[in-house]
């Protein structure tokens, strides 16, 4: 047997047997197999299988298996391979499998679609789906409105229990889909005048009406609720979902606190991934590899040029760091630690952003108290960097020069940290992809720029 060589591509890596599995079965166009193998596989075995196949045999196995099943293979996919999913395959088939899916999830999908996929799967859908997916578009994707079902249970206040009881029963198979804990009550035009709880429902007499059983004006929140704001609402009333209401009071869809929570997990995600200069929306590493080398050289790129401007400062002072070569050993750690400190700063900004207790305008008293922090932790900082200066070369002045750059970067990292997130924010950027080579470049500029003037000062005093 020869041996191989380097020039040999590596033999891939054997997948496991239950993949191959679906695999095998999708390659036969047997539906049964693939939904015996959807049935059989745990939550996150089905997740890895779906989202390590091809685009192309994701578009088969979700042609193959019937529009419900279907569905549900959708909701286990990331976001960016649903999409291309729903886009390879045919209008028709795309809106069966839509119109199996809550009406969140669907308007989501279509939204995301380029324009001409989206017009060509709404054409086949029923015409009271495609009017309900173009509402909830219209709403910004992270408001109420956007974020709402359509799918819930409602009855008119001039009914009674029993006439309740009886449209559940006669529209059973429909509302069985529904996420049903609460049912909602409207006037004549559709306005919110309270909310029944099933077990008030089942429990009343059935020749009670309506308005003497239900909880009359219930917490409700308007369709153009952003998201922060919706999220403290769920903090303050933890109920199981809240209604939407338009701007006259008409009951619209409920927020579902389980969508509230993924949602904000999502949010998280997001944030994370434009930190570390993700840009651009999700990244999986089965996109096509000039699509995700663009994206992270988007934001890549732009930060040679923070670095270089940074880098610009030792330049200037390149005499000084010669002349005093220790000094390039505490260039690195000091514009470190001051990043620490302001990135500090940066996360309680942006936490206090999320909860509502700060805002743009509280500039002024973030510095204040920001500068307080920086004052006290860039002393101790400093003289702790300055003893070791002094106890490794014996210099006093090498040990004042660190440590009082030091406590002055540290004082500078972290005003500018807790500033820089409102700023971007009353300027309508996002905090969290701009803050981070913001911070950073300054703080870099900030510390060489004071460790080599101090030292440029006190050249005598370091040879």
């Amino acid at each position: 047997m020869t041996e191989p060589t380097a020039l040999q591509p590596e033999p891939p890596a054997p997948k496991p047997e239950d993949e191959r599995l679906l695999e095998e079965a999708i390659a036969r166009g047997s539906a049964p197999d693939c939904l015996a193998w959807l049935e059989s596989a745990s939550h996150l075995d089905a997740v890895h299988a779906l989202a390590a196949l091809g685009a192309e045999e994701r578009a088969s196995l979700l042609a193959l298996i019937p529009p419900e099943h279907a569905a549900e293979v959708l909701e286990l996919l990331p976001e960016s391979q649903a999409i291309e999913a729903v886009q390879d395959l045919h209008a028709p088939i795309a809106a069966e499998i839509l119109a199996e899916m809550a009406s969140d999830a669907r308007a989501d999908l279509v939204q995301s679609l380029d324009d001409d996929d989206a017009h060509a799967v709404l054409a086949e859908l029923e015409t009271e789906i495609a009017h309900d997916i173009r509402t909830l578009v219209a709403h910004d994707e992270e408001s109420a409105g956007g974020m709402m079902v359509t799918e819930f249970v409602a009855f008119r206040d001039d009914m009674t229990i029993r006439d309740a009881l009886a449209d559940m029963a006669e529209n059973a198979e429909k509302y069985a889909d529904y996420n049903v804990q609460y049912t909602y009550v409207t006037d004549a035009i559709g306005r919110l005048r309270g909310v029944l709880p099933i077990r008030r429902l089942l429990f009343a007499k059935r020749s009670s009406p309506i308005g003497d059983v239900m909880i009359a004006d219930p917490v409700s929140v308007p369709a153009t609720m952003e998201f922060d704001d919706l999220r403290r609402t769920f903090m303050e009333h933890p109920y199981i979902g809240l209604p939407v209401v338009s701007s006259d009071g008409v009951l619209l869809g409920v927020v579902e606190q389980e969508d509230m929570a993924h949602a904000a997990v999502e949010e998280a995600d997001d944030l994370y991934r434009q930190s570390q200069g993700i840009v651009g929306g999700e990244e999986l590493r089965s996109m096509p590899l000039l699509t995700r080398s663009r994206r992270r050289l988007a934001w890549l790129s732009a930060n040679i040029v923070l670095n270089i401007i940074a880098a610009s400062v030792i330049a200037m002072h390149q005499d000084t760091l010669e002349a005093v070569i220790a000094l390039a050993v505490f260039l690195p750690i000091i514009s470190d630690m001051s990043g620490c400190s302001g990135n500090q700063a940066v996360a309680v900004t942006m936490r206090e952003l999320t909860l509502g207790v700060t805002r743009p305008r509280d500039g002024l008293r973030v510095l204040l108290k920001e500068a307080s922090v920086g004052l006290i932790n860039g002393i101790a900082l400093g003289v702790l960097i300055g003893a070791v200066a002094y106890l490794w070369k014996g210099n006093i002045a090498l040990g004042g020069v660190v440590g009082v750059a030091l406590a002055l970067n540290t004082l500078v990292a972290v005003c500018i940290g807790g500033l820089v997130p409102l700023l971007l924010k009353a300027f309508k950027t996002d905090p969290a992809l701009a803050s981070g080579p913001i911070l950073t470049t300054i703080t870099d500029m900030c510390g060489f720029l004071i460790v080599l003037s101090l030292a440029s000062a006190a050249m005598g005093y370091l040879s």
